[in-house]
């Protein structure tokens, strides 16, 4: 069976190897990128995209470029806490939730299909253009090029839209559809580096109704100046006149009060500090859809389910997605029928899903305390049960609960029974 992937992000390339993994070989990731560049900010990769992961023989390498994150805490924009818990191993998962770089992430992920699929294998400059049925049950797929070269036409048995929010793949099946909306809030993006903070585990969702800042260590040792990379996003909602686009900005003026707030030994200005240029986004998430295969093609990650960044779950979804995709191929020799069926499995929990984060998931609890403190302490605003909830709520909605994840993989031949001493030996 011959496969074409759209899109080299971590959702692609994934796929790649899931289904090397599944014993196929006649498979061809294109991006439209000039080249693969270690770009981008951090990203969690929570318990069960890590246990898909080490199915794939890759946990060893990303957890050297990786912390684990073992403490979660929501706070008011006072340093104020609302609602805390523990993360990975230390809340009794069979696997960590680990923060990485999306770069370091991305690299190791194309050397690995390099290694096992051949270096022909990923082919930048390539952006899908078009795709239709060929002679017989044949895709003919074509890809555009830069500098005027000719376009390039594939054939294939099936094709994988991994091409993210502004999908081309899913543009052509849905050409009605339009831009991905915004919600109207802000966020800019940055790494930068401080000094280890709470223990250099931890992650922080502060906010307080209006302003939300969300940050995480992307390495658990200092370096020589004592110092480690901080991935941190702050958001406005909603957004100020001109601000909802996409633009380099500079980092001070722009971010309200978050400077000035601090929890512990974490202080926001600390974090910020050094920042000469940000990245700045609209918040921006697409609409459930009714369907995601047709036929021989189908959409995965972003391109199918494009959500609210609330959570930590758009590469862990994307790296399940890829997983499951693999394992109905390779249960279903007819793949009209195997992506139909990867369809039903994984659409309606990624739509519910999506609803959630619009909501704002579980950080919610943020505007929960916020709306009730009525001046009083906000810890005191919410009954704890009712945060546990709706965390617990969430993370069953994302599949990333614990009775879901500390079970064999069932997309794993043999299963697997977690990594438990091996992940301390790589942490310790």
């Amino acid at each position: 069976m011959n496969i074409v992937i759209a899109g080299g992000g971590i959702g692609g390339l994934t796929t790649a190897l899931c289904l090397h993994s599944a014993g196929f070989t006649a498979v061809r990731v294109a991006e439209a990128a000039p080249e693969f560049r270690p770009m981008g900010a951090g990203v969690n990769l929570l318990p069960n995209a890590v246990r898909e992961l080490h199915s794939l023989g890759l946990y060893d390498s990303v957890a050297a470029v990786s912390v684990p994150i073992e403490r979660l805490g929501y706070l008011t924009g006072r340093g104020e806490d609302i609602w805390t818990e523990s993360r990975g191993l230390p809340a009794g998962y069979d696997w960590p939730q680990l923060a990485v770089h999306r770069g370091a992430l991305q690299t190791i992920l194309v050397q690995a299909v390099r290694d096992r699929l051949g270096a022909d294998a990923v082919t930048a400059d390539a952006r899908l253009c078009s795709f239709g049925e060929g002679e017989g049950p044949e895709l003919r797929i074509g890809l555009s090029h830069r500098e005027g070269a000719q376009p390039t036409e594939l054939r294939a048995d099936v094709l994988i839209g991994c091409d993210g929010v502004h999908s081309a793949v899913r543009g052509l099946l849905y050409p009605q559809e339009g831009p991905p909306p915004s919600s109207g809030a802000v966020v800019w993006r940055g790494v930068s580096r401080c000094r280890p903070f709470l223990g250099g585990r931890s992650m922080v969702v502060m906010g307080d109704g209006c302003w939300k800042a969300v940050v995480y260590p992307l390495a658990g040792r200092p370096g020589d100046d004592g110092t480690v990379p901080v991935n941190w996003a702050v958001s406005r909602e909603p957004a100020a006149s001109g601000e909802a686009r996409s633009a380099d900005s500079p980092a001070g003026p722009v971010l309200g009060p978050v400077p000035d707030w601090r929890c512990g030994d974490l202080a926001l200005a600390e974090v910020l500090a050094g920042q000469e240029r940000v990245r700045q986004f609209p918040m921006i998430d697409r609409d459930p859809l009714p369907r995601w295969s047709f036929g021989r093609v189908t959409l995965l990650g972003d391109a199918a389910h494009a959500m609210a960044p609330m959570g930590s779950n758009a590469t862990t979804q994307c790296i399940v997605d890829a997983r499951t995709l693999a394992h109905a191929l390779a249960a279903d020799p007819d793949p009209v029928r195997a992506l139909a069926a990867y369809d039903r499995r994984r659409r309606p929990a990624m739509n519910r899903l999506q609803v959630l984060n619009r909501a704002k998931g579980p950080e919610v609890v943020i505007d929960m305390a916020h709306g009730r403190a009525a001046g009083g302490r906000a810890r005191q605003a919410v009954p704890p049960g009712d945060l546990a909830q709706v965390t617990a709520a969430y993370a069953r909605a994302a599949g990333s609960d614990r009775a879901s994840v500390n079970r064999p993989s069932p997309y794993t031949v043999g299963g697997d029974r977690g990594i438990g001493g091996s992940h301390r030996a790589v942490h310790g």
